[in-house]
């Protein structure tokens, strides 16, 4: 076997997904897409973590499995703040998207611009989650670090200078770029003057942003490295996207993303204005409570997820008039950060495990069919739901979804899709064609379409559960 070919005598290329809590690497064939190998390695707890555990976490994973790529991509967490000195020295660990110590900053960035200059400027109103805010954080607690700061990366920024070597040259991708709160979807450049305003009137190097299939250099093994994306990018380069598909993903928190042709912006905060990996762009909606409102409900009934499950279908379409708003962790949307969950509805004859499981299921979708209302509302077209994540191969998450949703929903086979998307990415570096190769998916299953009974008793769900948060939270 020579270099870069596999058994089957194809080309073979890599792709990297740096999560939040693990660094996942899949091994693929370059003109199909079949994933041939793969690996895994934790990364350390907590929302700031030194970069140097990302690439012993990259070398654990790729360990003996990407020895005969030609090509590698990294898709990473959004968001995260990567400092580093003049001599790419790394300042302070890296702050994760997950980290809120911002969220003070993201508030009085707001208030010192408005919330239309930020969605017009950046196609994105400011959040605890997002570079921007994390820079006015560090300028305002640690202003001696931050003077030392001379480049600012993401974390799939860094990951990509490392394969390269070349942390003194960064490069970046339009979709991670626009994660940033300083990277303008709609003009395609910077805006450094919003990123100097953030940080104190410090102007650090920010990273040369690559066309989607430019090449960002080589390893010391001479494979070609793709420009890299952010995560949600990953997912929907590796899920080949079409206009009108959604993604409803179910982790740990909610997103829901589409394609769109043209940027967006949304002054209320709910739509986040990205760009996408191929060159269109990526309107995206996030909430803090999915799978884990599962867990939690299964938890409070004292039953596994298999019992919970056969409870939530054995329970009626509204659960018997129960409600719940499953804002357990706060939520992000909306914006609730110190909301709590409520249950409602609760009668001598509804207060049964069936339907309180049930009404944990419906509870959950409600907040992404809120997502997918919000993506109307900024003129996505919606046409079918993929559904992706951990809870998508939850029965009763599968038989709730059309009725709420109201739509065709396939759930794709479960894959690495973030890690796919980067390998593809990197047999597009690879090839230097003018759109990405066109690669075998596996076979989705698709539910059963919403009937006409089915929707309505969607729209009695989703109304209900408007006038429950409209109630306790006025919004």
């Amino acid at each position: 076997m020579h270099q870069g070919v596999g058994r089957s005598g194809e080309p073979l290329v890599a792709g990297v997904d740096l999560s939040t809590q693990a660094t996942k690497v899949v091994v693929c064939e370059a003109r199909t897409g079949k994933v041939v190998r793969d690996g895994r390695a934790p990364h350390p707890e907590g929302t700031e973590v030194h970069p140097t555990a990302w690439w012993q976490a990259f070398t654990e994973a790729s360990a003996g499995i990407v020895d005969d790529v030609v090509a590698i991509g990294v898709a990473g967490q959004q968001h995260g703040l990567v400092p580093l000195d003049e001599r790419c020295e790394i300042v302070r660990p890296a702050l994760l998207w997950n980290d809120t110590r911002s969220a003070r900053a993201a508030e009085d960035l707001v208030a010192e611009l408005g919330a239309q200059t930020w969605a017009a400027a950046v196609g994105t109103v400011p959040v605890a989650s997002l570079t921007v805010t994390k820079l006015r954080w560090m300028a305002e607690h640690e202003p001696a670090l931050a003077d030392r700061v001379s480049s600012v990366l993401l974390p799939h920024d860094w990951l990509t200078g490392m394969l390269t070597s070349a942390l003194d040259q960064p490069v970046t991708d339009r979709g991670d770029a626009s994660g940033t709160g300083y990277w303008s979807p709609g003009d395609g450049s910077y805006r450094k003057d919003l990123l100097a305003h953030a940080f104190g009137r410090r102007s650090p190097r920010v990273p040369e942003v690559l066309g989607p299939g430019d090449p960002a250099g080589e390893t010391r093994t001479g494979a070609v490295v793709s420009a890299g994306t952010g995560d949600n990018m990953g997912a929907a380069l590796g899920l080949d996207l079409a206009p009108g598909d959604v993604v409803v993903s179910l982790g740990t928190s909610g997103t829901v993303f589409a394609l769109s042709p043209t940027p967006t912006t949304d002054p209320s905060g709910t739509v986040a204005g990205f760009a996408d990996a191929s060159g269109r762009f990526l309107p995206l909606v996030c909430t803090l409570n999915a799978a884990r409102v599962l867990t939690a409900a299964a938890t409070m009934l004292g039953v596994d997820l298999a019992e919970f499950d056969r409870l939530a279908c054995a329970a009626p379409p509204g659960a018997g008039g129960l409600v719940l708003l499953p804002y357990l962790d706060g939520e992000r949307t909306p914006n609730l950060p110190d909301a709590a969950g409520t249950l409602s509805g609760l009668r001598r004859d509804t207060m049964t495990p069936e339907n309180v499981a049930r009404a944990a299921v419906e509870g959950m979708l409600c907040g992404l069919a809120a997502g997918l209302d919000a993506l109307r509302d900024v003129g996505v077209t919606v046409r079918r739901v993929h559904l992706i994540g951990g809870a998508a191969q939850s029965k009763a998450v599968r038989t709730a979804a059309p009725i709420v949703f109201g739509l065709p929903v396939t759930v794709p086979a479960p894959a690495e899709y973030v890690a796919i998307g980067a390998a593809r990415q990197a047999a597009w570096a690879l090839a230097g064609t003018p759109e990405p190769p066109a690669w075998q998916r596996e076979d989705e299953a698709r539910l059963a379409e919403p009937k006409d009974t089915d929707r309505s008793a969607g729209e009695r769900i989703r109304h209900e559960h408007r006038a429950l948060r409209r109630a306790v939270h006025r919004t």
